[in-house]
């Protein structure tokens, strides 16, 4: 079964790191949550929702992941930059061609890690400085997808993203199956 680890960090934007694994986890897919804290340590997001990490950070380094997905807001995606422990999984991740996906803020944590340069991808407007910048196709869309790198751009995009990853993971019968039952609005 596809596993993937969503790394919760005080301070994220809730409606994006729930989409996602809601999203996720209706199309089969083994989502992780995982707080920076100690294991059971629930999580306080941007807007004061309270969420309870399946683990601890530490605990789910144990395992092997196909993706992990940063979700943004501030300062959540701060705390994942500073903690050493999210650069190197990053890094691994890259290093063994494995999907990496950021949303909102997040995608600076991304570039600070050095994976940006050279690719496509976005982020919530702004967040990006222009050292961040450098050498980075920076692009407008909702989502964009270079490769095994993912990105996206905030909360209102965040059911796209979601939906966009559940298809790299399991293919678009999956997300068109999941998608359906959302019953979302056709454009």
């Amino acid at each position: 079964m596809t596993r993937v680890l969503i790394p919760l960090a005080t301070g994220c934007e809730e409606l994006e790191a729930v989409t996602v694994i809601d999203i996720l986890r209706r199309g089969g897919v083994d989502v992780v949550s995982a707080g920076l804290g100690a294991p059971g340590a629930p999580v306080r997001a941007s807007r004061g929702t309270v969420l309870v990490p399946d683990t601890s950070l530490d605990e789910a380094l144990k395992q092997d992941y196909d993706m992990v997905v940063l979700p943004g807001g501030l300062p959540g995606a701060n705390h994942l930059n500073d903690d050493t422990r999210i650069r190197e999984l990053l890094q691994r991740m890259a290093y063994q061609e494995k999907y990496i996906a950021a949303i909102c803020a997040a995608p600076k944590v991304l570039a600070d890690a050095g994976l940006l340069k050279g690719r496509r991808a976005t982020s919530y407007p702004g967040t990006l400085n222009a050292a961040q910048l450098d050498g980075v196709n920076y692009q407008d869309s909702s989502v964009v997808q270079d490769g095994t790198l993912i990105t996206s751009r905030g909360p209102g995009t965040a059911m796209d993203f979601a939906l966009a990853l559940l298809e790299t993971l399991a293919g678009r019968a999956k997300r068109d199956e999941v998608e359906a039952s959302l019953i979302r609005p056709m454009h």
